[in-house]
């Protein structure tokens, strides 16, 4: 009996020791405290170079070239975004600046897009365009179809118009013995005048 009871005991000992085991809270180390510090942008600055700062509002993109037509872009900086400025293009249109998210670790931007701090820049030559990769061909067969056949026709012949016929106008004034008007007129006004002087002197 006195066994049993010395068991039971220990059993309860056991079960109480692996209870406070399991409901004790697990202790962990506390993780060191980070150094807080301003987090370097992607583009990078240097300290002995100029700086660029975006003042667009859609801010601006970074290119391969000093182009916005022979180079493509290849990265793309907010507004507000710092970089240094390496140089400038001969017409001082475009700004080279370091980005180090791009192939060679440099980029060119649109200088109105972004404000430049005092300082001098080189001239930098621009890089050479991509070579397309592939050539454009024409599909003849295509081209063909938008071609128009047209029929070469001949001229027609000149001919010269008939001659221009001259109307010849005669006189028509006859070269027979005609009485002239003027002596008619001179008769009838000599028979009215005797005329008026009989009947004056019949009146009497």
């Amino acid at each position: 009996m006195q066994i049993r009871i010395k068991q039971g005991l220990w059993l309860l000992f056991v079960l109480g020791f692996a209870s406070l085991l399991w409901l004790a809270p697990v202790w962990t180390p506390a993780a060191a405290q980070q150094p807080t510090g301003s987090i370097p942008t992607v583009t990078g600055t240097v300290s002995n170079h100029p700086l660029i700062t975006v003042n667009n509002p859609d801010g601006a993109n970074v290119r391969a070239g000093p182009s916005s037509y022979d180079y493509a872009a290849i990265d793309w900086l907010p507004p507000g975004a710092t970089a240094s400025a390496l140089g400038k293009s001969p017409a001082d249109e475009w700004i080279q600046i370091i980005d180090l998210t791009v192939p060679g670790g440099v980029g060119w931007v649109y200088a109105p897009l972004v404000s430049l701090s005092p300082g001098f820049l080189p001239v930098v030559e621009p890089p050479p365009t991509a070579t397309p990769q592939t050539t454009p061909t024409i599909n003849p067969t295509f081209a063909a179809a938008f071609q128009v056949q047209t029929t070469p026709t001949r001229l027609p012949t000149f001919t010269p118009p008939p001659p221009l016929a001259t109307l010849n106008f005669e006189s028509s004034s006859g070269t027979g013995s005609r009485i002239p008007m003027g002596f008619v007129i001179l008769a009838l006004a000599v028979i009215g005048i005797l005329g008026a002087v009989i009947s004056f002197l019949r009146g009497r």
